[in-house]
C-alpha cells in the first residue's frame, strides 16, 4: 500500500512538470520571457498557446498544458507576469488572491499583446509546432485569447469565462477565425449584462461559439477550487477540443 501511495504521488507530481521551460525574446528587445512548453509523444503536433489565469503559470496552467499535449498538440504557456514579476506562480487561497489581484491591476494589456505575438512566433518556429496554432485561455487569459484572436494571426480561440471581453467588442471584426467561449452563469466577474453585450455582438456569426453553464460559477474548471464542476469542465473542453480538431488538426482516423 505504501509503495502504491508513493508511486501515485511520483506520478502527481511528474504531471505537474511534465514539460520543460523555453525562452522567448521580448518583441520591443528588453529581453527574454520564460514559457512552459509540453508537447506530445508524437513529437509534434500543431500549436496551441496557452494564456494564464492571474495565479501565473501555476499548476493548473501546466496541467492544462499537459493535457492539451496529451491529445496531440504542442503547448506553449508564456509568463506574461515577466515585466512585473518573472516566474509568478501563486495558489488560490485568499492572500495569494489578493497578490494576484494586485499584479492584474498593474497588468499592461499592450505589453502583454506584444509579448503573446511574441510567444505566438516562438511556438510557429519551434521544432515540435507543425501546422497551425490556436489559443486558449482562463479569466485574464480567456480575454487574452480573444486579443490574440484579433492581433496574433491564430487559427481558433478558446475562451473561458474570459473578463471584460466586452470592453474590447470593436475588435470583433479584426476577428475572423472560429471561437469558442464558455461562461459561468453566476460569474460576478462576467454578469448577465457582459454576456448578453458579447452574444449580440457576435450574433449572426456561425464561426463563434457561445456557451452558458447553468450553475456555475467563475472557475469552474479548475480543480480543488470550490466552483470546480467537473460537469460542466467536461462539456466545454469536449467543444473546445471540437473547435481545435476542426481548425487546426490533428485529424485522427477513428
Amino acid at each position: 500500500m505504501i509503495s502504491l501511495i508513493f508511486r501515485q504521488l511520483i506520478r502527481a507530481e511528474d504531471q505537474g512538470m511534465a514539460g520543460t521551460y523555453i525562452d522567448i525574446n521580448a518583441k520591443d528587445g528588453s529581453g527574454q520571457f520564460k514559457g512552459y512548453l509540453a508537447t506530445p509523444e508524437t513529437g509534434s503536433g500543431p500549436g496551441i498557446l496557452l494564456l494564464q489565469e492571474i495565479f501565473g503559470i501555476n499548476w493548473h496552467i501546466r496541467d492544462v498544458a499537459d493535457n492539451y499535449a496529451e491529445e496531440g498538440y504542442t503547448v506553449l504557456a508564456p509568463d506574461l507576469f515577466w515585466r512585473m514579476e518573472p516566474g509568478v506562480e501563486l495558489g488560490y487561497s485568499e492572500e495569494e488572491f489578493q497578490k494576484a489581484f494586485g499584479f492584474y491591476q498593474e497588468f499592461n494589456i499592450a505589453k502583454a499583446i506584444e509579448d503573446m505575438q511574441a510567444a505566438t512566433s516562438a511556438l510557429q518556429s519551434h521544432e515540435a509546432c507543425k501546422g497551425k496554432v490556436g489559443a486558449v485561455g482562463f479569466c485574464l487569459g480567456g480575454k487574452l485569447s480573444y486579443l490574440a484572436a484579433a492581433h496574433c494571426g491564430i487559427d481558433a480561440a478558446v475562451c473561458y469565462y474570459g473578463v471584460a471581453i466586452e470592453e474590447d467588442l470593436d475588435l470583433k471584426d479584426q476577428i475572423t477565425c472560429p471561437v469558442v467561449m464558455h461562461f459561468a452563469e453566476l460569474d460576478q466577474f462576467v454578469p448577465a449584462e457582459a454576456r448578453e453585450q458579447i452574444t449580440e455582438a457576435f450574433s449572426g456569426r456561425s464561426e463563434v461559439e457561445i456557451y452558458t453553464y447553468a450553475g456555475t460559477d467563475h472557475a469552474f474548471n479548475t480543480p480543488g477550487r470550490d466552483s470546480y464542476h467537473k460537469p460542466s469542465a467536461m462539456m466545454a473542453h469536449s467543444r473546445s477540443m471540437a473547435c481545435f480538431r476542426r481548425a487546426l488538426g490533428p485529424h485522427c482516423n477513428l
